[in-house]
């Protein structure tokens, strides 16, 4: 309902600071928005639908019909482009532009003697002409060329009618079939809706107009197989956008999936980190404070020192859990044994062949103590190779060979394929267990591969570079 002011209102008087004039267009802009608002909430859903109607035929049929729109050559990855040598599938790409050329060509012959002239006369070939000339506009202005169908239409029957066939000759129905199948598989549905509609218009107005003259309209048999066409070209485009869709679903899943694997991965490196360097800090803090009272009647520099030292020590160790504990979650709990290191890989294999797994372990090079984090890291590393071995590969064996070099640590984790006879089938996996170990490797600027081996297996090999110490550094 119109908001109406009263007379009275208008006869108040003005307040400072603001003018009669503009109080009075104030409620005339107040009152014209409210009538505008009241007249847009009164019109129908149907007036809605319909006004939306008009503007999707404006903006597909209307809006710079002749805009050039070169059809560009098709992909060659299909299923079958992709099983042709190579000179034929670089010719592939332009099969679609071959097979329009072919129906234009095959339009202008039909169109040529298709009607009441003979095939070598001037007339003829220009009516052949005037037949293939939209189906080869359908390869750069497409909606032109169902525009231009709709025009050559009736000059092709005034120059070649026989008086049997109206409004489409042989030459014309083969043209604008074709043309409205290429101009949809290009466009959209709703393009390909529109295109019906405005041949079916012409259709019946041109057989209400000029029909009655001729013998026989086959106005009916082009909208039924026009319809059945251009439905199936819809299906497909349908098909091919849910296809586009689910695809660029699955790599955003995978993006995510791998993502977020990675960084559970990191967060459990950091948990790892943050007990053990936190273990070792807090033996450093302990260490320098007990030290003075070790030594009788120490010297002052040397009670500094230690002092400075456990200061540092336990400054550090305050600002590594502030950063690196954040990385745990609400429940979770330290656990209560220390870290396992490459001295537990017995009792990990140990387990592994209950759970199965036949393997061996071959250590070369001079056994030696290693920084907390690359044994930690090599450790769930052959962990996470033996558990991949038992997933993809039940019944096969495995071998691990543990390098002791000069510049770091080399693991080499291989099993062989799966037995034949195995009643065990392989368990599917998403690949986090290859991040993991990639995300370890990578912290410590190491190198690492994993696929096929040769006979038919699995191979990961790791190098773990270690910074040799200095005997004063010992």
């Amino acid at each position: 309902m119109a908001h109406v002011v009263p007379e009275t209102d208008a006869r108040e008087p003005v307040s400072a600071g603001t003018t009669a004039h503009a109080w009075s267009a104030y409620r005339v802009n107040v009152t014209e928005t409210t009538h505008q608002q009241h007249g847009y909430a009164t019109r129908s859903q149907e007036y809605r639908l319909f006004r939306n109607a008009l503007r999707g035929l404006r903006q597909d049929m209307f809006h710079d019909p002749f805009a050039y729109r070169l059809l560009p050559p098709r992909h060659t990855d299909g299923p079958f482009v992709r099983r042709l040598p190579g000179r034929l599938r670089a010719d592939a790409r332009y099969l679609p532009h071959a097979v329009v050329g072919g129906i234009a060509l095959l339009a202008l012959v039909v169109g040529a003697v298709g009607g009441s002239l003979p095939g070598g006369d001037l007339p003829a070939l220009v009516t052949g002409v005037l037949c293939a000339l939209p189906v080869a506009a359908t390869l750069v202005r497409p909606i032109g060329a169902f525009w231009l169908s709709l025009v050559v239409t009736p000059l092709i029957a005034l120059i070649s009618g026989n008086g049997l066939e109206w409004p489409w000759m042989p030459g014309a129905f083969i043209s604008h079939l074709t043309v409205l199948i290429v101009v949809a598989l290009r466009t959209r549905p709703r393009t390909a809706v529109w295109m019906w509609v405005l041949t079916t218009v012409y259709a019946f107005l041109s057989d209400v107009f000029f029909g009655g003259s001729y013998y026989y309209t086959n106005s009916g048999p082009m909208m039924v197989t026009s319809a059945f066409a251009l439905l199936l070209v819809c299906l497909w485009h349908i098909r091919h956008t849910a296809q586009q869709e689910v695809t660029a679903q699955q790599t955003v899943t995978a993006h995510e999936r791998s993502r977020r694997t990675a960084l559970e991965e990191r967060t459990t490196i950091a948990r790892e980190l943050h007990d053990v360097v936190a273990h070792h800090m807090s033996v450093v803090a302990i260490q320098a404070e007990a030290a003075p009272y070790r030594v009788e009647n120490p010297p002052e520099e040397l009670e500094r020192a230690f002092a400075t030292i456990r200061e540092n020590a336990v400054a550090a160790l305050t600002e590594l859990r502030r950063i690196l504990g954040v990385v745990r979650a609400e429940d979770y709990e330290a656990p209560d044994a220390p870290q396992p290191t490459l001295t537990d890989l017995d009792a990990l294999l140990a387990n592994v062949r209950e759970a199965g797994l036949a393997v061996d372990k071959v250590v070369t090079g001079a056994v030696r103590e290693l920084p907390p984090g690359v044994e930690l890291s090599a450790y769930r590393i052959v962990q996470e190779a033996l558990s991949n071995s038992l997933r993809h590969a039940p019944g096969a064996t495995a071998r691990v060979e543990v390098s002791y070099v000069l510049g770091g640590l080399g693991l080499r984790i291989v099993n062989g394929s799966m037995p034949q006879s195995s009643l065990v089938k392989p368990s599917p996996g998403a690949g986090h267990g290859i991040t993991g170990m990639r995300e370890r490797v990578s912290m410590l600027d190491g190198e690492m591969t994993a696929g096929p081996a040769d006979d038919g297996g699995y191979e990961v090999a790791v190098f773990l570079p270690v910074t040799a110490r200095t005997e004063g550094e010992a």
